[in-house]
């Protein structure tokens, strides 16, 4: 009994530590408007876009609907490196990704936290990479999400 109670117990402290929060910003354009406009400030801020993910695309491809939805990946080894330094676990949450998708007639885009993922792979909050990061995603969602 007393190896069921400490197998539950660690299941719930490693369910509690693997939930990351999502950071959730209204567009004021189209979801496509939108991640057009992110790639344009990832780029623009010298990242690279490693990939951008067409969701309604590939549910098209095999007869199925699907709201708008596109995911962009990108990253920047002078933010990603340090982390993975700290955690190299993190290398399974990097590099970066925001979403972007359509509900109640809005766009939205939506990332995890990045003091939330670092957590996961037992880097601090404080940590100077995973701040960066925080406000880098802030500041790139912000200028695609702006007006």
């Amino acid at each position: 009994m007393r190896m069921l109670i400490l197998a539950v117990t660690g299941f719930f402290a490693w369910t509690s530590v693997a939930a990351a929060d999502m950071v959730r910003i209204e567009s004021a354009h189209d979801v496509a408007t939108t991640i057009d406009r992110l790639d344009a400030a990832v780029q623009g801020a010298g990242a690279k876009v490693f990939a951008r993910i067409e969701h309604a695309k590939g549910a098209a491809s095999v007869g199925m609907d699907l709201a708008p939805s596109a995911a962009l990946i990108f990253g920047n080894p002078k933010l990603g490196t340090p982390a993975l330094q700290a955690g190299p676990t993190m290398g399974l949450d990097l590099p970066l990704r925001v979403l972007a998708y359509s509900a109640g007639g809005k766009a939205w885009m939506v990332y995890h936290a990045p003091a939330d993922v670092a957590a996961m792979h037992g880097i601090p909050a404080d940590h100077p990479a995973i701040m960066k990061m925080t406000g880098a995603l802030a500041k790139l969602t912000g200028k695609a999400a702006a007006k």
